[in-house]
């Protein structure tokens, strides 16, 4: 099993709730899967440029590329590489303003590629990729479901790219709430770290 893991949140360890989550899923994939491999990138600390029209340029396969152009291929390709090699995905995101950090938006302008990731056929874009996902996700306030699941931007987006891309085999959890204190913060770690026992398990 290759495993791909991949942290966006703006918070050390110590602080981040996705980061502890993502890295306790990787851990018990790990534990049942003794020969994975883990590719590990963190879009935060080595964040990504945000991506202009040039990177369909730099994918095209015909004409004279410059240096930029050069580089925005290599570190495009290399990205579609490592995905594409994965097994598996794991994906650690806070929600930030009802959705994923701009550094992993970064990386996703940069592996959704026509022609790579996905394609447009007669009968409309169909996905290359294959595999599975988990997605550790937090958030401050409780989206998934009340009065406020209509700006649920986080889960929602994130399963639909994967889906775009092919993979439709996604694992949400999720600890909510973080921010109404103390007592439901802890309460929402204890909920997420047993759908990781319970995911993995089965």
């Amino acid at each position: 099993m290759n495993i791909l893991h991949i942290d966006a949140s703006a918070s050390d360890a110590a602080a981040s709730h996705t980061r502890r989550l993502s890295a306790e899923l990787v851990e018990k994939l790990k534990a049942a899967n003794p020969d994975a491999s883990v590719v590990y990138r963190d879009v935060t600390v080595d964040p990504l440029p945000h991506v202009d029209m040039t990177i369909r340029q730099a994918w095209a396969p015909e004409g004279d590329k410059d240096a930029s152009l050069t580089a925005t291929a290599q570190r495009s390709k290399a990205l579609v590489d490592e995905l594409k090699a994965a097994d598996v995905i794991v994906i650690g995101s806070p929600m930030y303003n009802f959705t994923i950090p701009s550094t992993l938006k970064a990386w996703i302008d940069h592996i959704a590629i026509a022609g790579q990731t996905f394609q447009y056929t007669a009968s409309g874009p169909e996905g290359l990729l294959k595999g599975k996902a988990y997605l550790a996700l937090s958030s401050g306030g409780v989206y998934s479901q009340g009065p406020f699941a209509a700006v649920e931007h986080l889960a929602t987006y994130l399963t639909d790219i994967l889906g775009f891309l092919g993979i439709r085999d996604v694992e949400v959890v999720r600890a909510e709430g973080v921010a109404y204190g103390p007592e439901q913060d802890e309460a929402a770690m204890a909920s997420a770290a047993e759908r990781i026992k319970t995911l993995v398990a089965g």
